[in-house]
């Protein structure tokens, strides 16, 4: 079954034909993904690992700053900016469905040429990131009981039985988050790259349709996908460079198979 979404200017014209899938579709969208990364190897894997980079980076910083208590917080906040992250893989895919070359200077200039649509949609996420990060410690300070970390007593204190409702508390709160802000970017961004045609907000919105009509197999992507990043994380980052090039180009997969002109 397909669904018909319309602009909601005056002129009423069909935007796209969002198209219901099925719970094996996810598993197809990661083979796909896969096979994209091998059809271009060193430009999809030399732009997942400076994405492991800026990691390192952020994670630095953080450190050195004394904040490291915010790192789980900050890798929770990755998931809400990550679709942006991903624009100039998305281009890779889109070029190697056309059979066209795809290198490392497609993607910058495919960042460069959606500079004013992809900053839009990132600030859009950069305020749910600020929103998350807020409650965040809110969340902390309201539950913390006076807990002050450091490097000897964070870790042990997150585990730890004591800390076990925060933990349910935040989890739970980001993970509303994190829905809501894949909600309106799962196919949003791909979407933004392939049609001149479509505004930053009805991009959001035919996302949020795609999510409500294909409700139970985007969760189960969503879960995938928080898998496969946080096997990245657990290898200290080193499987972001192959983990998230291959989600991006998995969610290409994704918008292809759901949204129709």
């Amino acid at each position: 079954m397909s669904h018909t979404i319309l602009s909601t200017y005056a002129n009423h014209r069909k935007l796209v034909q969002v198209e219901e899938i099925t719970s094996e579709h996810p598993w197809r969208w990661l083979v796909a993904g896969w096979q994209d990364l091998k059809q271009t190897p060193a430009t999809s894997i030399g732009y997942g690992a400076l994405i492991t980079i800026i990691s390192y980076l952020v994670t630095l910083v953080t450190v050195l700053s004394g904040l490291f208590y915010l790192i789980p917080v900050l890798l929770g906040g990755f998931f809400l900016v990550a679709p942006a992250l991903g624009l100039g893989l998305y281009e890779i895919s889109r070029r190697n469905e056309l059979g066209e070359p795809a290198n490392i200077l497609h993607t910058w200039r495919a960042i460069r040429d959606h500079s004013f649509a992809v900053s839009t949609m990132g600030a859009a996420m950069a305020i749910c990131f600020v929103a998350w990060f807020l409650t965040a410690s809110l969340i902390f300070m309201l539950m913390s009981r006076g807990f002050t970390p450091n490097l000897e007593n964070a870790l042990p204190y997150l585990f730890s039985l004591e800390n076990q409702p925060m933990l349910a508390v935040g989890t739970l709160v980001g993970g509303c988050f994190a829905v809501g802000v894949f909600s309106i970017s799962v196919v949003s961004v791909p979407l933004l790259l392939d049609r001149e045609d479509v505004d930053v907000m009805s991009a959001m919105r035919i996302s949020y349709q795609a999510f409500r009509f294909n409700l139970v197999p985007l969760l189960a992507w969503a879960g995938l996908i928080v898998l496969v990043i946080m096997a990245g994380f657990l290898t200290l980052y080193v499987g972001l460079a192959i983990g998230f090039p291959v989600v991006a180009h998995a969610s290409w997969h994704a918008y292809r198979d759901m949204i129709r002109r």
